[in-house]
């Protein structure tokens, strides 16, 4: 199969292009086809972040065949937020995995969609993940897009692609934040020591978080994040990396580990929020997303699950901290964030005339000596040092010549010789 590079496709990566040509195929698909070297230009194999040109020619000389499916429809129970004939927004609950792998085979998200509703699912990311756009971890509750046909889900993917999709989480994370609000911007990959959890490292993906703290309790706070990219685990590693990590993660410090940084005080506190806390608090709480069929922008929101609540409410009574409060209109309350940018000339009144103080109360200026002076004096010293000495070798001279019975109007300083009688001159 051949595929011209038409003018609105110039400078696109070639799995985004074959993507966008060939028909029902996902990127992975075509990552696939180009790692086994099935894709080519001008006879030679391409890899995948190659950039077409207008008038290229890309040839695709074998298709991958997909998989068959081995997924059973399983009758799981589904909360269903909004559905319609191209997209159903579902509220996920905790302890429950978005598709088969990593060993679960059975008791999937994605057995539960085929069961109820059957065909009328998309097939882009293959028949393991039929209607998948994007996923949650397994102890991670909240909202979730699915398509419905392939179509609703292409136009999904460009829009998290394109970061026209937003998804909004709450968090409560251990301790307080440095700053109010901020963007976390680290690369995020597999964790070199531990292939089963992800790490800030060199060379990863390029991931950013932005945050904003909500809520402050005085051992943890509330945040509200949203995701410009979509790596595993993202909001997670971003907080641990931070030195806050989400309250109850047991993959990255969220549980006992974090103890140590409570106040004894409140240690049993900490220990009754773990108790209440099946596993990470952290929550999709709303999606807004432009509908593939009318472009019309749809928000979603679901209220805190159980856990999430009832630990916030032990937090309000137990361990309240007078720090400043989020309002979603306001913004936080009782705090600028510009005041300590400002000079408020009123604050000062009392410093605004200079204190009188008299020449006697007044201390001594020290004033420094230049380089200059300070050479001069130590010549100075060194030759009233050299004037003594010479003084004191006269004398000892002179004692000298007493003792050899020379008289002393007779003594000749050495040094002094005159070597012509000095009547004579006269």
């Amino acid at each position: 199969m051949n595929y011209i590079v038409e003018e609105k496709h110039n400078g696109e990566r070639i799995d985004k292009f074959l993507v966008g040509v060939m028909e029902n195929v996902s990127r992975t698909d075509v990552q696939k086809l180009i790692e086994a070297g099935e894709v080519k230009v001008g006879g030679g194999k391409v890899v995948k972040n190659f950039r077409v040109e207008t008038g290229m020619a890309v040839v695709v000389e074998k298709m991958i065949e997909k998989e068959s499916s081995t997924l059973e429809p399983e009758d799981i129970p589904l909360d269903i937020v909004y559905e319609d004939e191209d997209i159903v927004v579902i509220n996920k609950p905790r302890n429950l995995v978005v598709h088969p792998g990593n060993g679960v085979s059975k008791g999937t998200l994605a057995a539960a969609l085929l069961h109820h509703f059957k065909e009328n699912l998309s097939t882009v990311n293959g028949p393991l993940r039929p209607g998948i756009v994007h996923r949650l971890d397994k102890d991670t509750p909240g909202l979730m897009v699915v398509a419905k046909n392939d179509t609703a889900h292409r136009h999904l993917a460009h829009q998290l692609e394109t970061r026209t999709l937003h998804r909004t989480y709450n968090a409560l994370v251990w301790g307080c934040p440095r700053d109010l609000e901020g963007t976390i911007d680290a690369p995020i990959g597999r964790n070199p020591k531990n292939r089963l959890k992800m790490a800030v490292v060199k060379g990863g993906k390029e991931s950013r978080t932005h945050y904003t703290a909500k809520q402050f309790f005085a051992i943890a706070t509330l945040l509200e994040l949203q995701l410009e990219s979509g790596r595993t685990h993202q909001i997670r590693v971003h907080c641990r990396y931070t030195g806050h990590p989400v309250v109850g993660d047991p993959l990255y410090d969220g549980r006992d580990e974090s103890l140590n940084r409570v106040p004894p005080l409140m240690k049993p506190v900490a220990e009754k929020v773990l108790e209440i806390a099946p596993a990470q608090l952290l929550q999709a709480v709303k999606i807004e997303l432009i509908h593939p069929r009318t472009n019309k922008k749809l928000t979603f929101k679901v209220p805190m699950e159980e856990p999430f609540a009832n630990v916030l409410k032990l937090l309000k009574k137990e361990c309240p901290a007078s720090a400043p409060v989020y309002d979603e209109d306001e913004g936080f309350r009782d705090f600028d964030a510009q005041i300590r940018f400002e000079e408020d000339d009123d604050d000062f009144d009392e410093y605004d005339e200079p204190l009188a103080i008299s020449p006697e109360d007044a201390a001594p200026v020290k004033v420094r000596k230049t380089r200059a002076e300070r050479l001069a004096e130590k010549a100075q010293t060194a030759a009233k040092r050299r004037a003594v000495a010479a003084e004191r070798k006269l004398i000892k001279q002179m004692k000298a010549a007493r003792r050899k019975g020379i008289a002393p109007e007779d003594f000749v300083e050495p040094g002094y010789e005159p070597t012509i009688d000095p009547e004579l001159l006269e």
